[in-house]
């Protein structure tokens, strides 16, 4: 397991259960678990989830995709914990959803 802090400095959790889960569903993000944690730690954009969940955007010139946005899908339970749930390469960040901050 490892533990990164947010934006909100808030310790984030990524399970080897929850990694194993990005990577069966997305094998593209094999090499790719140093640059969820630092996109849930340095995020250029946060928007608003589904059901309480935040997700941090980060762009990244080079992937096993091209360039790409990394998407990190996290909630923080309380102040002082929070998870990680999914995370995805895309090509943009999402125009319909709220942005909570940006850089």
């Amino acid at each position: 397991m490892k533990i990164v802090r947010s934006h909100n400095n808030t310790p984030i959790r990524l399970t080897d259960e929850r990694w194993q889960h990005i990577v069966r569903r997305h094998p593209e993000m094999t090499t790719f678990q140093e640059g969820v944690l630092e996109t849930v730690s340095y995020p250029s954009q946060i928007q608003e989830g589904d059901y309480g969940t935040l997700m941090a955007i980060r762009f990244y010139p080079e992937t096993p995709l091209t360039s790409k946005y990394l998407i990190a899908v996290y909630r923080e339970t309380q102040p002082d914990d929070g998870f990680v749930l999914t995370a995805y390469l895309s090509s943009k960040p999402s125009t319909r959803r709220k942005t909570l901050w940006k850089s």
